[in-house]
């Protein structure tokens, strides 16, 4: 399977959308080189953070510009995940601007989502920077609008929704890659 230039990749705050990217990122043909010492969150009990993340007050905001995206990665060849939780609500012009790239939506309930990301961490997080959160209550209220959007833009494009597994890995991506754990309360779905 041809992988694109870019893939889109987004979920709230708390979703695992990280850990997924982490998983997919070991398929062949994906580029990993936006991985620096500094763009590192570990916990020892979480997958935590690897690589560029894109939005306010971060290293890199979330513009859709080609150059400002690739930018983030040291070579240039190979499929780039581009993380943002702000694509969320972008994803049409995402579309728009990149129609030869996918976008990968990763769903969580609000709640569950805000309760893992502070159990990760929270504001304590190192990176990204979710300084411009401002506060719990305003983080819950964005989880609330990016599930939102995501459930949305999902809606308007008929995209069907599964659990990230081996076999969605293999149905997707025509790879295999090993995915260790389950949650029977996160959903996938592929844009191509």
């Amino acid at each position: 399977m041809n992988l694109p230039e870019h893939i889109f990749f987004t979920g709230a705050p708390g979703s695992k959308w990280s850990g997924i990217a982490q998983v997919l990122e070991t398929l062949p043909g994906f580029n990993i080189s936006d991985r620096t010492d500094d763009r590192v969150y570990s916990h020892p009990a979480y997958g935590g953070h690897q690589g560029a993340y894109f939005g306010s007050g971060m290293e890199f905001e979330s513009y859709l510009n080609p150059e400002y995206i690739n930018a983030a990665w040291k070579e240039p060849k190979g499929c780039k995940i581009v993380k943002s939780h702000e694509w969320a609500e972008k994803l049409s012009l995402v579309k728009q601007l990149f129609p030869d790239d996918w976008i990968m939506l990763v769903y969580r309930p609000d709640l569950s989502s805000y309760t893992w990301w502070h159990d990760a961490g929270g504001f304590n997080i190192k990176y990204p920077d979710y300084s411009s959160y401002k506060n719990s209550t305003v983080m819950l209220e964005q989880i609330k609008i990016q599930n939102a959007a995501i459930l949305e833009f999902a809606y308007t494009h008929n995209l069907t929704w599964n659990y990230f597994t081996t076999d969605w890995i293999r149905n997707n991506f025509n790879q295999v890659a090993e995915v260790k754990n389950r949650w029977p309360d996160i959903l996938v779905t592929l844009l191509k």
